[in-house]
């Protein structure tokens, strides 16, 4: 089971909520989400910064939820956290990846793992995020709300495992242009 902070406001909060779950029994590793907007549940970045420092100081495996913020990812993994967070819509809104630049850019630019957090609706969202080079997707209210959430809980395990597939294998480049897919060669044109 995996710990979160949800619910924190400020850095203290989400602390004192990581330090309780380890207190009951549970892992050391915690999902650090310190929510600075009550309409788009988007991460607070400054207390999620000194909530993930003050966490790795006494000795946590920091995993912490922020938006697609190139920057702020690279301080949070400039800081030790285990991996990146980062959502791909508001939390629950089912929107999908609103800004695939920047979620690339993180993915990119980070050595540790990045974990496509909030706002996936649909299987095809989970496939863009794996093709991205995301690690992995965390979701819930996509199988949650679902007219059928088994259904949709192996529809997201196969996009997932397509999307990782697609990216391992290499899209072709984007072209401005057609380019002919049937082979010309030896054939007399009049």
């Amino acid at each position: 089971m995996l710990p979160n902070t949800a619910g924190a406001k400020t850095a203290e909060e989400a602390v004192r909520i990581a330090k309780l779950a380890k207190a009951s029994g549970l892992c050391d590793m915690v999902k650090v989400e310190v929510i600075g907007c009550d309409k788009t549940l988007l991460p607070d970045p400054v207390e999620t910064l000194k909530a993930t420092e003050e966490l790795l100081k006494e000795g946590f495996i920091v995993l912490p939820y922020t938006s697609d913020d190139v920057v702020l990812a690279r301080r949070l993994e400039e800081l030790g956290s285990h991996a990146i967070m980062p959502a791909a819509s508001p939390i629950g809104s089912g929107q999908g990846i609103i800004n695939p630049l920047y979620l690339k850019f993180i993915i990119e630019q980070t050595q540790v793992p990045v974990i496509v957090d909030a706002g996936i609706g649909s299987a095809s969202d989970a496939m863009i995020a794996m093709e991205l080079g995301a690690d992995g997707v965390l979701l819930n209210t996509a199988v949650a709300g679902a007219k059928d959430p088994v259904k949709m809980a192996h529809a997201m395990k196969m996009a997932v495992e397509a999307g990782k597939l697609g990216y391992e294998a290499g899209r072709i480049p984007r072209k401005e242009t057609a380019t002919a897919s049937s082979p010309l060669e030896g054939l007399s044109v009049k």
